[in-house]
């Protein structure tokens, strides 16, 4: 299910080009982490720009700068690289306005290099916000990521002629590898991971890489706080991105696929007020019921012995 399928037939949403009272700039801001940058609490992703046409994703990506968001996500393998494409479509013309990011899946420097050459030629920009290390899932990756010719040679080198400003990692698959990445590396801006309400009681990020990404003090970025729409079985939009909102992030990446879901992502930002302790608890404790591997897909699922990472160090 994705979540495009599952708002189509809801009641009481808004619907597309429904317009959203306010003006530019009063979408809150967080300091993202050690970078200093001003960004806002919801950033548009482009992961889920193949849902949509290319027109349709030009026209959300333009209402979502319309409405204030400055952080813009995106990926060199998302949609071939027609998603990094609508974003070279629309946000040169205000690239010193907007936080860009995308990311590389290749663990080779030479590999990884040429991405980021091609993902900038997408982007008709001459340089990333944010260049991340996208999507590491097991420890052979860790190891592969940081041996001889390893990927973040490519990153660091990246960073210091300029076509980065800062460096990143990524993955929803297994907390621990995420620790591994941590735990190989000082260096980092920033950290990207999946926090939703049903995160808590399956292999959960948030309580054993969020504190670590706090202690480090990266920048934090959010993303899949609906479960790809499967917790909208149990919980509204609303609840997911306050829940994720009220967590010590900085912001959260949203994959819309019409402009009236960036509208009401938008209005829920603006009218956004933080969870107390016990309404946290409520939450996890509701989606609690649903977690799980056939929730969480991304995840690992531990029920397959053989799927448990065997990482010893080094």
């Amino acid at each position: 299910m994705n979540r495009r399928a599952f708002l189509a037939g809801a009641p009481g949403l808004a619907i597309a080009g429904t317009a959203v009272a306010g003006k530019r700039g009063d979408v809150p801001t967080r300091i993202f982490g050690r970078t200093g940058e001003s960004l806002t609490v919801i950033g548009q992703a482009g992961g889920r720009f193949p849902l949509c046409t290319f027109e349709e994703a030009k026209a959300i990506t333009r209402r979502a700068y319309d409405l204030g968001i400055n952080y813009f996500d995106n990926a060199h393998s998302y949609w071939g690289g027609r998603s990094e494409e609508v974003f070279g479509a629309v946000l040169p013309e205000v690239r010193k306005d907007v936080f860009i990011t995308t990311k590389s899946t290749d663990r080779t420097r030479d590999g990884a290099a040429k991405e980021l050459d091609i993902s900038l030629k997408r982007m008709r920009t001459d340089y990333v916000d944010l260049w991340q290390i996208h999507a590491v899932g097991e420890m052979e990756e860790v190891d592969e990521i940081f041996g001889p010719g390893g990927a973040i040679e490519a990153f660091e080198a990246a960073k210091k002629a300029g076509k980065c400003r800062f460096i990143g990692f990524t993955g929803h698959r297994d907390p621990h590898v995420h620790l591994a990445m941590l735990e190989r590396y000082d260096e980092y801006d920033t950290i990207l991971m999946p926090l939703n309400p049903a995160d808590p009681s399956y292999l959960s990020f948030e309580r054993l890489v969020l504190p670590e990404a706090r202690r480090r003090g990266l920048g934090i970025q959010g993303m899949k706080s609906l479960a790809n729409a499967k917790l909208l079985q149990s919980l509204s939009v609303r609840q997911c991105i306050q829940y994720v909102l009220s967590l010590p992030i900085h912001c959260l990446a949203v994959g819309c696929t019409t402009i009236g879901q960036i509208e009401d992502d938008v209005r829920i930002a603006r009218e956004f007020e933080p969870y107390g302790d016990s309404e946290l608890s409520s939450l996890r404790e509701r989606a609690g019921q649903l977690a799980g591997a056939a929730l969480e897909d991304w995840k690992r699922d531990t029920s397959q012995a053989s799927n448990r990472p065997a990482y010893v160090g080094g």
